[in-house]
């Protein structure tokens, strides 16, 4: 029996549900019998998909204002979330940065500039920590839980050879340091938690659309596959997968 098919009723939480990887967990869980119910956070308006969904499954879905960049408003999320329920079970935090008006992946050491660079900390790696300091609550129940944070592959340094993309290939780094420094903790403080993160794979959304020239037709996935991959890779878990990085297809990747 793999880790979450021992919960009888999975309670959600999906971090950065408005657009992409994150909207498409929220309509997929959704579907799901096992799930009761969803957490869904938006930063500036919840996304139509969102509102159209919470219309017809006011009972199930419950949207949630953050900013992970403040963490005020983390704790506040919490919260609400905890007037709902004592338990969740699985987490997943689907926010990141790649690019964002002036904010664009650096090709070289000339084009690096300081406040750039912590754009991409505070929403690529400190939003994801500290997600995990305020939700232990909530994990801490007798019940198996997952937190899984969506990562990068170009966040290996093992794996680096082509350079450049400083921020976001340091971001993701500092990302897994940090959930890997959780996953230990959580060893006594939450030892039914799984922490884990996810490499996507390239994934037609806004984060990767003017880098996806180049990219095989077979190697860019739709939204709605890479979810479906990444949930089986979260069916397959195992207690003592907590602290590893895995790609789309369930193999580990070198940090």
């Amino acid at each position: 029996m793999t880790l979450l098919e021992t919960v009888e009723v999975l309670n959600v939480l999906i971090v950065g549900a408005s657009q992409g990887i994150g909207l498409e967990f929220v309509r997929q869980l959704l579907k799901d019998d096992q799930v009761g119910r969803v957490f869904a956070t938006y930063r500036n308006a919840p996304s139509l998909e969102l509102n159209e969904w919470l219309e017809h499954q006011p009972e199930r879905l419950t949207l949630i204002s953050m900013d992970i960049t403040d963490e005020a408003q983390i704790a506040q999320g919490i919260a609400h979330i905890q007037q709902h329920t004592t338990q969740l079970h699985l987490v997943l935090y689907c926010v990141g940065v790649l690019h964002d008006g002036e904010l664009q992946p650096e090709k070289s050491l000339q084009q690096i500039q300081p406040e750039r660079l912590m754009r991409y900390f505070q929403v690529n790696s400190v939003g994801a920590v500290l997600l995990a300091k305020h939700i232990t609550p909530l994990l801490k129940h007798r019940d198996r839980s997952v937190f899984a944070s969506i990562s990068a592959k170009v966040g290996s340094i093992g794996d680096n050879q082509l350079g450049g993309w400083y921020g976001y290939r340091a971001s993701k780094a500092a990302l897994n340091m940090f959930l890997r420094t959780v996953a230990i903790e959580y060893q006594r403080k939450s030892p039914n938690t799984v922490v884990v993160m996810l490499h996507p794979g390239t994934t037609n959304t806004r984060l990767s659309k003017p880098f996806q020239r180049g990219v095989p037709a077979e190697k860019l996935f739709p939204v709605e596959r890479t979810v479906a991959q990444l949930l089986q890779v979260i069916h397959n878990l195992q207690p003592d997968h907590s602290g590893q990085f895995f790609s789309w297809d369930g193999s580990l990747l070198p940090w």
